[in-house]
């Protein structure tokens, strides 16, 4: 029985099973389980920055302008936008439509400059740059959440249709476009202040279906070592089963010959030759030889035999392993 399940089949659905199974346990249901776990966060991060009031940007990010508590906190800039040192940010879609966003240095009264995501306008014809307005010009007071920083593009910067364009937002690319000293993390300028263009909305607070595909992948990672057993179990019964048939049919065999009629010295047959030729006898002896001739041979097959002998109401067991041997091959 070891050795049905020693061959390549067998073993390659073992192998199959166990790394399914491992990386369902160890890759693909963490990775659902994590997303999960990060959307929780953002949503709790987003719904406590919108209960609490804005806080000056001293208390929101370090003196190199990254992120002191938490992201997603609202904060307050007093300065003045650096208008001529605008970047778009290329292309990026936004309500399913391709955009650019307007990236702006905004510098505070404290002399910290922070990069301003004042929104989106849709890209013109052919992704063209449409016309953006400028940021406004003097002393003004701006709120925004702080936004960690982006990692840099494979992509370099462009500079195309008047504008230094870029493929993600990375304060530190940004810098060395405009010739600015920058804060690390960046701010998203909320809806309805000084200089907006399209405010990007906030992500809406929907943890979405990670948590059940993560259980998903653990049922699988289950259900895979289970089905493999039930399919060893089954073949085990199926191998049972047609051990059981071929003794039983073994144990036919030995019955049928030995219930079958054998010709003994006193048979009719010795009294027929002891009798003496005669013309009717002749006669009536080569009649049935000669319609012996004529008639095609009977089939000789074990399974033939049995029928022709006890009809249907034996099993016909040479068919039923013919069958199972078709079945398992």
């Amino acid at each position: 029985m070891l050795k049905t399940f020693l061959k390549p089949g067998w073993v390659l659905l073992l192998i199959f099973v166990v790394t399914f199974s491992y990386f369902a346990f160890t890759v693909l249901a963490p990775w659902q389980l994590g997303k999960d776990d990060r959307i929780v966060e953002r949503n709790h991060l987003i719904a406590q920055a919108y209960e609490a009031d804005p806080r000056p940007l001293s208390e929101v990010v370090d003196s190199e302008g990254a992120i002191a508590d938490d992201e997603w906190s609202r904060a307050t800039l007093h300065g003045r936008y650096l208008a001529d040192e605008e970047v778009l940010l290329r292309l990026r879609p936004v309500s399913s439509g391709a955009v650019y966003q307007s990236l702006v240095p905004f510098r505070t009264d404290s002399g910290l400059t922070m990069l301003v995501n004042r929104g989106w306008i849709a890209a013109g014809e052919g992704n063209t740059v449409p016309s953006i307005p400028k940021a406004p010009a003097g002393e003004t007071t701006i709120v925004g959440m702080i936004r960690a920083d982006e990692p840099k593009h494979a992509s370099a910067p462009i500079d195309q249709e008047g504008y230094e364009q870029v493929y993600s937002i990375h304060t530190e690319e940004v810098a060395s476009l405009t010739d600015t000293k920058l804060g690390h993390d960046y701010i998203q300028l909320s809806p309805e202040q000084p200089g907006e263009l399209t405010a990007l909305e906030v992500p809406q607070l929907d943890r979405g279906n990670h948590l059940s595909y993560g259980y998903q992948w653990i049922a699988f990672g289950i259900m895979a070592p289970l089905g493999l057993g039930y399919f060893v179990w089954s073949e085990i019964r199926e191998r049972r089963r047609a051990r059981e048939e071929e003794a039983a049919l073994q144990a036919a065999t030995s019955t049928d010959g030995a219930s079958a009629p054998t010709a003994g010295p006193g048979s009719a047959a010795d009294s027929a030759l002891a009798a003496g030729p005669s013309t009717d006898s002749t006669k009536e002896t080569t009649e049935p030889a000669a319609a012996a001739e004529s008639t095609p041979r009977a089939d000789t097959t074990p399974s033939r035999r049995s029928r022709s002998r006890y009809g249907d109401s034996k099993p016909d067991f040479y068919e039923k392993i013919r069958e199972r041997g078709q079945e398992r091959f």
